[in-house]
C-alpha cells in the first residue's frame, strides 16, 4: 500500500491551494502530492482504509513549523531575555534566598517552584532567568507565558482559518520540558478555560514535569485544585519575596508614601 496523489478528489486539491500548503520547505511544490497536501491510500475497494485521506509529509512538516512558530510567538521568553540571574538585585534576605533557589532549580530542573509576593519584588525576573538559563544550557522546548495569555492562545485554536488543532497546542503546552506560568490567579477565566488550565497543571503534577509559577494573588484567588498541587511539599517549593516595588525606585512620591505608612 502506498499513498498516491493521482486519486485525490478535485475538491481536496482545490481546498489546499494556499501557497504555504503547496510548497515544501525550500519553496518547491511537493513531488509526492503535487501540492494538494493530502493523499489517498492505494487500497482495494472494501478495505477499511479505502477512500481515507491522509496528510502528506509536506503538510505535516508545514504544520510542525506553524506549531513551532505559534509556540515561539506565544512564549514571552524572547522579550524577557534581559532578565538574567546576573541582573537580579537581591536587596532583601528573601530575595537572596529566592535567587539561590532559582539558580539551583535552573541547574537541575526538577519538581515545581512557586514565587509569591507583592508586585515588583522580582518574581517574574527570577522565573524568566530560570527559563533563559535552562534554554541556553539545554536547548529544549519551554514556554514562558502569562496565564491569561496562555488561555487566549488555547482559545485561538477555534479559529477556522488556522490549521493547528487545539489538541496539538494543548499537548505542546502540557508536555513541554519547562513551563513557566506567570501571574497565576489573575485570569478572569470561563469555566472552560479554568478546566483547561487545571488539566495542564494536573498533567504536569502527575508526570512531575518541571514547572515554575509566579503569583501576587492571595491563595484564595487561585483555583483550590491548582493551589493544592502548587503547595504539595513533596513536589513543590515555595518562597515569598518581600521588599519594595523595584519599578518605582527613585519615585519620591512612592518613597514619601512608604515613610508615611
Amino acid at each position: 500500500m502506498r499513498p498516491i496523489a493521482s486519486e485525490i478528489p478535485e475538491f481536496v486539491r482545490t481546498a489546499s491551494t494556499e501557497p504555504e500548503y503547496i510548497s515544501s520547505a525550500d519553496g518547491e511544490v511537493c513531488p509526492i502530492c503535487q501540492g494538494a497536501g493530502w493523499l489517498r491510500i492505494d487500497v482495494p475497494i472494501g478495505h477499511p482504509s479505502f477512500g481515507r485521506l491522509i496528510k502528506c509529509t509536506c503538510q505535516k512538516d508545514i504544520e510542525a513549523r506553524q506549531a513551532a512558530r505559534a509556540l515561539r510567538q506565544n512564549s514571552r521568553l524572547a522579550e524577557n531575555d534581559r532578565r538574567t540571574f546576573a541582573a537580579f538585585e537581591a536587596d532583601q534576605p528573601e530575595q537572596k534566598a529566592a535567587l539561590d533557589m532559582a539558580k539551583a532549580f535552573a541547574r537541575n530542573p526538577e519538581g515545581w517552584l512557586v514565587f509569591s509576593g507583592r508586585v515588583g519584588t522580582g518574581k517574574t525576573h527570577l522565573a524568566a532567568a530560570i527559563a533563559n538559563e535552562v534554554q541556553a544550557r539545554t536547548g529544549r522546548t519551554m514556554i514562558f507565558t502569562v496565564v491569561p495569555d496562555l488561555l487566549d492562545y488555547l482559545r485561538s485554536t477555534f479559529d477556522p482559518t488556522l490549521s493547528i488543532s487545539f489538541d496539538s497546542r494543548f499537548e505542546e503546552v502540557r508536555d513541554c520540558y519547562l513551563l513557566v506560568l506567570d501571574d497565576i490567579g489573575t485570569e478572569n477565566a470561563t469555566p472552560w478555560a479554568r478546566e483547561k488550565l487545571f488539566q495542564v497543571i494536573n498533567h504536569r503534577y502527575n508526570e512531575n514535569l518541571p514547572t515554575v509559577f509566579t503569583t501576587n494573588q492571595p491563595d484564595a484567588a487561585i483555583d483550590e485544585r491548582i493551589l493544592s498541587r502548587m503547595l504539595d511539599t513533596s513536589l513543590s517549593r515555595r518562597i515569598t519575596l518581600t521588599g519594595d516595588d523595584y519599578r518605582r525606585r527613585g519615585d519620591p512620591t512612592y518613597a514619601k508614601g512608604k515613610r508615611g505608612r
